[in-house]
């Protein structure tokens, strides 16, 4: 059984410009904790392209390398985690709001490593990294409705 997650915002912002946002690979460093985002194949765009992402302090923590299996903007992005430490899916979802706002969806389908270490850990571990997500997304939120009441 999978650990899941799914956080979600709102954005007083069209989904347009939170998908912008979204996909920047490189400007995700701006507002997601602890991690530093770059894309590799293909630029990150599109299915087969390739991002990376190192989640730690300095040179502790670990590599998350991905693919992207799924490309629908600016509704749905899917990859599949292909690293050591992370493995699974991420969904990346901009829903449609009235009045040009959108809610943002985060969510994360992964296989939890360690057996049944890995499954007992992940109750302890999943609020901690729910209230890290939910953080990462308030400020993405603050950021694009800023650009968008600037422009």
């Amino acid at each position: 059984m999978p650990g899941h997650i799914a956080v979600d915002v709102i954005v007083d912002a069209p989904p347009q410009l939170v998908w912008e946002a979204v996909t920047d690979w490189a400007r995700q460093s701006e507002w997601m904790l602890g991690t530093t985002v770059r894309a590799t194949d293909r630029d990150g765009v599109g299915v087969g392209g390739g991002i990376e992402a190192f989640t730690g302090v300095g040179r502790a923590g670990f590599l998350d390398t991905m693919v992207i299996t799924e490309w629908d903007p600016p509704r749905r992005c899917v990859v599949r985690h292909t690293g050591d430490v992370v493995k699974g899916l991420g969904i990346f979802e901009v829903v449609a709001l009235p009045e040009g706002r959108s809610r943002f969806v985060w969510a994360e389908e992964l296989d939890l490593p360690l057996g049944v270490l890995g499954r007992l850990g992940w109750p302890l571990i999943r609020p901690g990294f729910a209230w890290g997500v939910r953080h990462s997304l308030v400020k993405l939120a603050r950021e694009v409705e800023a650009a968008h009441r600037a422009s």
